[in-house]
């Protein structure tokens, strides 16, 4: 029972205090005027009363009334209900005659008026929220005061504050109670007396009024009202939901409206809500204007504050603001909410919207029902409320499961385990109820409903026992909403609990008419009167016997377990029960000592132990081995033990929300093994490099929960003392939890005697105790490291910021081995020791005083273990420091022994193996993804030597453990090196960084360093490996170090034997200089186009600053007299250097001296570069026009980008056209070049005169070709067309794109034109799909071709569009070109095109590389390869370079000469002429016209190899750009569209393109022959060999290795003379080169040939022994297309058969043939035979005919290198016959027989020597006849041993065998009857045996074999 109203206060407005525009309030008087000694009168009460300040207003307002809230120091609220009315005053103002503030400030002229009104208010203060009775009350005073009735006010307020109320509890009878008058008058008149405990409570304040007040039957359950229906209404579903969740996650809230009792309401509203949690922050309904600062607090809270300070609150960041009049929420960008976790949001909004808007579900109905309106809001209330609490029960569903109680006596201790609680309901990751359960509110429910007895209400029920209806129910809506409305009737019942009864009678002014206003002011009471009631009510009290309500406590009960509530996301399905199979074999396996079968299932347990299930049940599993608390293990079931354990913990959270880490623990401190000296090792030592053992949180879960399974025995020993029950487990004994068990001692509690109460808090308290001790223990167990010299506490922890030195997953040896590899810092180790061991005791101290204190141990035992833990903690290093040396005895731990990379001859180890994990990239093969198992990952070592980067080490797939992984590029080549952040490797090994090496040989390797590598050796790999790949100069590469151990020193000063050519290399340098020094000098007068790639030696620099003005003639000087005769000797290599082998083959000129040099000839070969003076990036010799003087040639150079002038460089051998080569022009050239000659010019200058002399040098190009000089100039389209039309193959003239159509493709035309000019070439295998080129079409081209009228129906312009060709077409870039004007006269013809820039080609190889070789294995979703190759635009690169190609290679088979005049002159232009010449002549597609022009165009003309490969440090800003690369993939393409017309093969063009970036080879260095030579590195190739293994040069290898093996011959070779090869361009016929993408992990790369052959060789010995020992021998070979290498796994026909052949010769002893003489020799007998045989038909090899037609040879005809499957059947084998197809019809025997291969014993069924009459004219010769029955065929050899077969009788063809008679030349003294002939269908042999048995014998074996057919 409780007083309804403790104070009655009347408060008025302070006249005497105004000042300004704000008054202030006063207490005019207070009733009692003592405080209660339970219940302090609350301060501030006179602000609360008018929260906008105290104002005079000029008119009367009508009365108000609204409940304020305050909370006093304890916690408790008290409610203020404030009832105000307004009283007129005079107005202060005007008496003192001074202008108003009150009202309007800046106009006092204003008439003020007299009246004023000031505010009076009347409040009620109690500890009860009973709204309506308070307004009621309230409102009886204000109206006897104004009605002035009888009744004395002392009267009515003595009675309110004597009337005594229950707080809570119906009825305990069901009747209604009496509603009599005598009921409704007792409040008054018997005021002490309780009403027989019932609910309802009439109440009468003695004025003819009464009213029953109805409390709530139960106290806990919040009373609201309407105010939860009405919140809705205003702020709507999701706005209410957001606040909820704002509440609840502790953000701050602030409510907005003009009414106050609203503000009350919503924040009265949001509370109610939020039962069973009750908010414990600042709750302000409403604030006062005067506090508003108070909005400022750091801390949560929910306060209400009047609209009229809407603009102060504007400034608030981080607070919620929710207008009710206006229906918003406005959340401030700061602040995130945590939402409610989905399914939950969403099922709860669906309910409250069925509550508030019923109408919705039915809304498209076609038949509506007649009405579903919604409840009234009273009830809308309670049901709203009952859809939170329906919430409520799901979210802590199961949470007395997580409950650990830790005290029972005196006073439980209870503590909720929330890791345990968010695991089982698979929410850790949940934000919102991890905030929720962090929170103020769920502490203070955990303490107040934690208990485990006590009285009980709806949510506990809700939780017992509905929790598994709420499951059923969740998909029904219609069920859902049974389930709230009853809940809603029981909140209804339980705040109305007798609703017929809830009446009043309250006489109040307003009944009938206005308010009648108070004549007179508020009187005072008499203040003795009053307290005379409330002192007689007191009396009585004390007076009446007490009233004891029986608490009705019961033993709360706990609901569902957990356990059983199903998981939502389907954990249980992931972890599927063959994976629980798997982990409870493998630890069978582990316990029986059956190694091997743990090993293999060792990868698919650590992946099974991802699932929590499978955790789970390892630690069950491995309970089951402990017995009494020990397992003693071996090493190896050790190490396997410990390794699971650490996949476990390493998946765990901090939280250790499953309880893994928990399970752990005990066995942490079971399993351990011996070590030598009695000294025993546990397995903690080797798990302790989790986070988890690092959290507090967890120790106190941990602590908790043991202390709780102690307190439960203790009890349960109590009880079962004397009792023998049945064991736990059987169904018959129900095992009582902790919780109910301490239930039960609660209720016994208050029977047991002091003595025994006080013994129980002992017995309890040294439980505690004891465990803590126990705790203390386990924590230095797993907190301290096993070497505790180390510092080897985790980083970023509890337990101090210490460096950690990693120790995990250490078993054996570990510390041991390893601790040798870091670096100790001797001399500290003590300070450090006592290090660890103080942060480790602080950190158990922090644990202990925590936990003792909130379980309630004394102060004495406290410090008891204070003084204990540093002795534990050293105690257990000692321990430790045994455990660590005996450690470091065991023998290493079992890790993949490192393999050893064979190196090459000179190759040396820059750093020695370090074990590394490479992980598998995007490419699938490796990964498993293809069926077989993954390669990758692979544990072994990256080896760093001076020429590579070599990973070599075997996969952790146990499957695949026996085969080695080789992954290796050259240094030279690497492209990019990063670091990876997170690896993700499926092995169990800890590893520490990761790094990504990516090379341009298409190579890539994902690193990670073990733990063994200590980091800074990872730096030092770094470091290397950039100095290595940028050399400080080019003679720090592989190719100048190789077999030098010495430093690289950039000067060699050691004296040279081969004197003659560092002679011939200074004098050039040294005669530049003189050269330079004779002529006039200019500094800086004009400087040339800077030669962008300097060397970095410093005798050039003053070179460079000099450029020559003007020289001399010095076309007299010829070679000889210019060269001193001692170095005339020398000369001769840079003759043979510059290619002049090629020019004379070609006839381009002789080196002859200029006086016997014939006149007649077009080209002279040029020595005014011989000393790099004009151009330093040309050769020394060149070809020019015959007629132009070498000082022209110095000038014109000038116009051209790099002194790039242009020269001849290649000429058709039968139209004498010929090919040109320079750079683009200077832009100021350019105009002049193009200006008309006769355009007025205002005098000779000099660009005038070098645009003239330009011209004359083209003239001079010109004049040379036959053509030109035939026609005179005049020579017309249809006339040229007609000579070589006949020379057209008509198969190919349907075919063939025409030349117009080519320019119009280069040029970016659209319309396509086709041509009239052609003349026969070879096209390419594959047919057109005639794609258009996308590039814009320039206006103004002259094309030669281009018949306008039919283009586009346009007029034909005939100046632009002559009929008649140019001689001279100049293929020039576009933005080259603008502005320059065509002549119609010239005889030359230039043609713009775009072609791309370096940096579009260097992104597009970037993308090409991620497309070939992805560096992870999950891309972005729609990046498939296709696209990613699409996105590099490589293959548009290589058909634009193609197409210029093509283009050239028609105009020079036309006739016209061209002249590529490209960007500098030494890429795309290098790319396009070398096409240009492998596409027109033959010679370039053999092995040596291929080096010669890539040693002409690309290293004599210098192409910056160099800079283009950024080789030097000095170039590493460039990148790598691929363009010697790209030209190779445009050959490649060729080869592919061309089988039959390359010598070499496909192998060779990679070859080159691995070595190009290798540096292995000194061949691809440096940017130009001037470089070269002065560095001393041209010419030494041809020098004395130091070291016979060490090539310099590519070529030279090439050779050695050709002679070899066929690996670089292509067996197809079979050219045509003078062939021009016109490819297909378009992207669909290029092909993706295999070189990008194909890959021999088996032994890396395979261009290093001395490593892949001495690999070669140690397989077979390791087959043997294999071979003997495993029974069945199979013959056949698994072939994985990433792992072996296919052309020795899978050789193609013959290359397999010219290694038979070797082989065989090896095993009889015989000198090996060398393979070309035996491929030449058999190439020249096949051909014989099918001349001599099948003379009509054709040969049955297509290999070795050349006569075929054109169409047949493009069919693609060709052995695919890799010779999986030959597209043709190589009749190579000499049993097969040469004939062909009989005339019968049917298929030969021979070629039926041909594709099996049989032993021989097979094959030969009667053999001997005959003798054979030859053809016509041939003499009789013995020949060994094998007769074939299996293959029906007679065959015949020169001796027994041959085995090249001389000819084959196919017997299908014999038509009889007779005897035969001697013919001329027979065999002398042989039986006539030794003579039989056969005859055949084609021609009679005639057959001799040695005597006429032998030869009877032949015959009826042969006929023998005729029967049998």
């Amino acid at each position: 029972m409780t007083r309804l109203a403790d104070y009655f206060v009347v408060v008025g407005y302070d006249l005497d205090k105004r000042g300004g525009s704000e008054g202030q309030g006063q207490i005019l008087q207070r009733f009692p005027e003592k405080d209660w000694e339970d219940n302090p009168f609350p301060q501030g009460i006179e602000l609360f009363c008018q929260p906008s300040g105290w104002q005079l207003v000029p008119e009367r307002k009508p009365a108000s009334f609204f409940v304020a809230v305050l909370t006093d120091i304890n916690s408790e609220r008290h409610y203020c209900a404030c009832f105000t009315f307004w009283e007129s005053v005079e107005n202060p103002q005007l008496q003192k005659g001074e202008p108003s503030e009150a009202d309007e400030d800046d106009s006092p002229d204003v008439l003020q008026p007299a009246q004023l009104y000031a505010p009076k208010s009347l409040v009620l203060v109690s500890s009860l929220d009973h709204t309506e009775v308070f307004r009621n009350c309230l409102s009886l005073i204000y109206t006897v005061h104004v009605d002035s009735l009888t009744v004395p006010m002392e009267t009515v307020i003595g009675n309110l504050l004597t009337c005594i109320i229950p707080i809570a509890g119906g009825s305990q009878t069901n009747d209604p109670p009496l509603c009599s008058l005598t009921d409704w008058l007792l409040g008054c008149f018997q005021p002490g007396q309780d009403d027989r405990e019932e609910s309802s409570r009439t109440i009468t304040l003695g004025a003819g009024d009464r009213q029953v007040i109805q409390t709530p039957i139960h106290d806990s359950l919040p009373v609201s009202g309407c105010s939860v229906a009405q919140l809705f209404r205003q702020l709507g579903i999701v706005n209410v939901l957001c606040l909820f969740c704002a509440a609840l996650t502790e953000h701050k809230i602030l409510f907005l409206s003009s009414s106050y009792q609203r503000l009350t309401d919503a924040c009265r509203a949001l509370l109610a809500i939020m039962f069973p949690l009750t908010y414990s922050f600042t709750y302000i309904p409403i604030l006062p204007g005067k506090l508003l600062e108070v909005l400022c607090t750091p801390t949560p809270f929910i306060i209400g504050v009047n609209s009229y300070f809407r603009s102060e609150t504007q400034e608030l960041l981080d607070v919620i603001i929710a207008d009710l009049d206006g229906g918003t929420v406005t959340v401030p960008e700061c602040v995130h909410i945590s939402l409610l976790p989905e399914p939950l949001l969403h099922h709860t909004q669906t309910a409250i919207s069925m509550v508030l808007d019923p109408e919705l579900e039915v809304a498209d109905y076609a038949f509506p029902p007649p009405s579903v309106q919604p409840s009234t809001l009273k009830i809308q209330d309670k049901e709203i409320r009952a859809v939170f609490l329906w919430l409520f029960a799901q979210l802590f569903q199961g949470y007395r499961w997580c409950l650990h109680i830790i005290r029972i006596y005196p006073e439980p201790v209870i503590r909720f385990h929330k890791a345990a609680f968010l695991g089982q309901r698979a929410l850790a990751e949940d934000d919102f109820l991890m905030k929720v359960l962090d929170g103020m509110a769920f502490a203070g429910f955990v303490s107040e409903r934690g208990p485990p007895y006590r009285p009980i209400d709806l949510f506990d029920d809700l939780i017992a026992s509905q929790v598994e209806r709420i499951r059923q129910e969740m998909g029904n809506p219609q069920k859902v909403m049974k389930h709230i409305k009853e809940l809603a009737e029981q909140l209804f019942k339980n705040e109305n609990p007798y609703p017929a009864v809830a009446m009043h009678r309250v006489q109040r002014t307003s009944e009938n008419t206005q308010p009648r206003l108070p004549q007179n002011s508020f009187p005072l009471l008499d203040e003795v009167g009053v307290q005379l009631f409330i002192d007689h009510a007191t009396a009585k009290l004390k007076t009446a016997p007490p009233v004891v309500k029986a608490e009705l406590k019961c033993m709360v009960p706990t609901g569902p377990p957990l356990a059983d509530i199903v998981d939502r996301n389907g954990n249980v399905l992931a972890n599927s029960a063959r994976r629980l199979e798997v982990v409870r074999n493998c630890i069978t396996y582990i316990f029986d000592n059956k190694m091997l079968e743990a090993k293999k299932l060792m990868p698919a347990v650590l992946r099974a132990l991802k699932g929590r299930a499978a955790r789970v049940c390892l630690t069950q599993e491995l309970n089951l081995h402990v017995l009494q608390n020990r397992a003693v293990l071996d090493d190896q079931q050790f190490d396997y033990i410990v390794r699971m354990m650490n996949c476990t913990l390493q998946d765990c959270s901090h939280m250790d929300e499953h309880g893994i880490a928990a399970a752990l623990l005990p066995l942490v401190t079971a399993f351990c093994r011996k070590l030598g000296g009695g000294i025993t090792q546990f397995a903690y030592s080797c798990v302790q490099e989790h986070m988890v053992w690092t959290k507090m949180q967890f120790w106190e879960a941990m602590f908790y929960s043991d202390v709780q399974k102690h307190i439960r025995t203790l009890y349960l020993e109590n009880d079962e003392e004397g009792d023998i029950s049945n064991p736990e487990g059987e169904s018959g004994h129900k095992q009582l939890s902790a919780l109910e068990l301490a239930s039960e001692q609660s209720r016994l509690w208050p029977t047991l005697s002091k003595e025994q109460q006080q013994e129980r808090v002992q017995k309890e308290e040294s439980t505690v105790f004891s465990q803590a001790i126990h705790y203390a223990n386990r924590m230095s167990y797993l907190l301290l490291p096993l070497d505790t010299s180390k510092n080897r506490l985790l980083r970023n922890t509890g337990l101090g910021d210490v460096e950690s030195v990693s120790n995990s997953y250490v078993t054996n040896s570990i510390a041991g081995s390893m601790a040798e590899s870091y670096d100790t810092e001797s001399g500290f180790e003590d300070a450090e020791v006592s290090d660890v061991a103080n942060s480790v005791v602080r950190f158990i101290n922090r644990f202990v005083d925590k936990v003792c204190n909130e379980s309630g141990v004394t102060n004495e035992h406290l410090k008891a273990l204070h003084t204990m833990i540093p002795d534990i903690v050293q105690m257990h290093i000692e321990t430790l420091d045994a455990v660590h040396r005996e450690s470091k005895r065991l023998p290493p731990i079992q890790k993949p022994k490192l393999l050893r990379p064979t190196l090459l001859p000179g190759e040396e180890f820059v750093m020695d193996g370090m074990r590394v994990h490479l992980i598998a990239d995007g490419r699938e093969e490796t990964t498993g993804v293809m069926g077989v198992p993954p390669l990758l990952p692979a544990e072994g070592a990256i080896f760093l030597t001076s020429y590579r980067l070599i990973f070599k080490g075997t996969p952790t797939d146990p499957l695949v453990g026996e085969q080695v992984v080789t992954r290796s590029f050259p240094i030279a080549s690497l492209t990019k090196e990063s670091k990876i952040s997170n690896i993700n490797i499926p092995v169990d090994q800890l590893v520490q960084e990761g790094m990504q090496l990516r090379s341009c040989t298409f190579q890539l390797m994902n690193i990670a360093f073990d733990e063994e590598v200590a980091s800074d050796l990872a730096e030092v790999f770094k470091k290397h490996i950039n100095k290595l790949r940028f050399p400080q100069h080019v003679q720090g590469t592989f190719a100048f170090t190789v077999g030098q151990t010495a430093n690289l020193v950039v000067e060699h000063k050691t004296k040279d034997k081969n004197q003659s050519i560092k002679t011939l290399s200074k004098n050039l340098v040294k005669t530049a200089k003189r050269t330079i020094g004779r002529q006039y000098v200019t500094r800086k007068k004009y400087s040339p186009p800077t030669w962008e790639n300097r060397s970095n030696l410093q005798s050039e620099m003053d070179e460079d600053e000099i450029s020559v003005s003007e020289e001399p003639d010095q076309s007299s000087l010829t070679l000889s007299s210019t060269i001193r005769s001692s170095d005339r000797q020398t000369m001769s290599n840079v003759v043979e250097r510059a290619c002049c082998r090629d020019y004379q083959r070609l006839g381009l000129g002789t080196l002859s001296s200029s006086l016997t040099r014939s006149k007649n000839e077009p080209f002279r070969i040029s020595t005014v570069n011989r000393m790099y003076t004009v151009c330093r990036s040309y050769p020394g010799l060149l070809i020019v026009p015959q007629s132009i003087p070498d000082s022209t040639i110095q000038r014109i150079s000038r116009c051209y980008r790099q002194n790039r002038f242009p020269v001849v460089c290649w000429r058709n051998p039968r139209t004498k056209a010929v090919l040109l080569r320079s750079a683009g022009l200077h832009a100021k050239g350019v105009v002049g070049f193009f200006k008309s000659p006769n355009a007025p010019s205002a005098g000779p200058s000099q660009a005038d005169s070098t645009s003239l002399e330009q011209e004359k040098y083209l003239q001079a190009i010109i004049s040379s070709m036959p053509s030109y000089s035939e026609a005179s100039g005049r020579n017309t389209l249809s006339s040229f067309t007609s000579t070589h039309m006949s020379t057209s193959d008509s198969s190919d003239k349907l075919r063939q794109p025409k030349i117009g159509a080519l320019m119009k493709q280069v040029m970016g035309t659209k319309d396509d034109v086709p041509g009239t000019f052609s003349r026969g070439g070879k096209w390419g295998s594959i047919r057109g799909s005639g794609q258009q080129s996308t590039y814009n079409p320039d206006v103004g081209n002259k094309l030669p071709w281009k018949e306008s009228p039919q283009a586009n129906g346009g007029p034909t312009e005939t100046y632009f569009l002559r009929q008649q060709r140019a001689y001279l077409y100049i293929i020039g870039d576009k933005s080259q070109l603008k502005g320059g004007k065509q002549d119609s006269f010239q005889q030359w013809e230039v043609v713009p095109i775009e072609m791309f820039d370096l940096r579009q080609l260097k992104n597009s190889f970037k993308k090409l590389m991620k497309a070939c070789v992805p560096s992870s294995s999950n891309p972005e979703q729609n990046m498939t390869f296709h696209r990613c190759l699409e996105d590099s635009e490589w293959m548009t690169l290589l058909n634009r370079v193609l197409q210029v190609s093509v283009l050239v290679v028609e105009l020079l088979d036309n006739g016209s000469s061209v002249m590529i005049s490209l960007e500098d002159g030494w890429d795309v232009t290098t790319q396009v002429v070398s096409l240009v010449q492998i596409l027109s002549d033959p010679y370039y597609r053999t092995i040596d016209g291929f080096r010669l022009l890539v040693e002409k165009e690309w290293l004599s003309f210098g192409h910056r190899f160099s800079h283009r490969g950024a080789q030097t440090l000095a170039n590493q800003s460039s990148g790598f750009t691929p363009v010697f690369l790209q030209f190779l993939d445009c050959v490649h393409q060729i080869h592919l569209q061309f089988p039959m017309e390359f010598e070499f093969s496909q192998y060779y063009l990679k070859f080159l393109a691995y070595h190009y970036v290798s540096n292995r080879f000194r061949t691809f260095l440096l940017d130009s022959d001037y470089e070269r030579i002065e560095l001393g590195v041209l010419y030494e190739e041809k020098g004395e060999r130091r070291n016979p293994l060490v090539c310099k040069s590519v070529w030279e290898y090439i050779d050695r290795l050709n002679k070899k093996t066929p690996i670089f011959y292509n067996y197809m070779f079979s050219p045509e003379e003078e062939e021009v090869l016109k490819p297909y361009s378009y992207i669909s016929n290029l092909k993706v080169w295999d070189f990008y993408t194909e890959e021999t992990l088996s032994e890396g790369p395979s261009f290093d040939w001395e490593l892949v052959r001495g690999r070669q060789e140690e397989p077979a010995d390791e087959a043997s022994d294999r071979q003997e020992t495993t029974a069945p021998k199979s013959q056949r070979r698994i072939v994985w297309p990433c792992y072996d290498s296919l052309i020795k796994v899978v050789p193609d026909a013959i290359t397999k058969l010219l290694q038979d052949l070797q082989n065989l010769e090896n095993e009889l002893g015989q000198p090996t043939e060398k393979w070309k003489d035996m491929w030449d020799k058999t190439k020249t007998t096949q051909r014989v035979e099918s001349r001599l045989e099948s003379r009509n038909s054709f040969s049955s090899s297509l290999l070795m005919s050349s006569n075929l037609s054109h169409q047949r040879r493009s069919q693609g005809v060709y052995l695919q290198e890799s010779g999986v499957g030959s597209t043709i059947n190589l009749a190579l084998d000499c049993e097969v016959s040469a004939t062909s197809t009989p005339a019968t019809g049917r298929p030969s025997t021979s070629t039926l027989y041909s594709q099996f291969q049989s032993t021989e014993s097979e094959n030969r069924s009667f053999e001997g020597i005959l003798y054979k009459r030859g053809a016509l004219l041939k003499p009789w010769k013995p020949r060994w006849f094998v007769l074939d029955k299996t293959k029906h065929q007679l065959r015949y050899y020169d001796a027994r041993q041959d085995k090249d077969c001389k000819g084959v009788i196919d017997l299908a063809e014999v038509e009889s065998v007779f005897p035969g008679t001697p013919t001329m030349g027979a065999p002398k003294n042989i039986d006539e009857k030794a003579f039989f002939d056969l005859k055949t269908t084609k021609r009679v042999y005639n057959i001799c045996a040695q005597d006429s048995t032998n030869a009877q014998l032949w015959m009826d074996s042969i006929q023998s074999c005729l029967s049998d057919a």
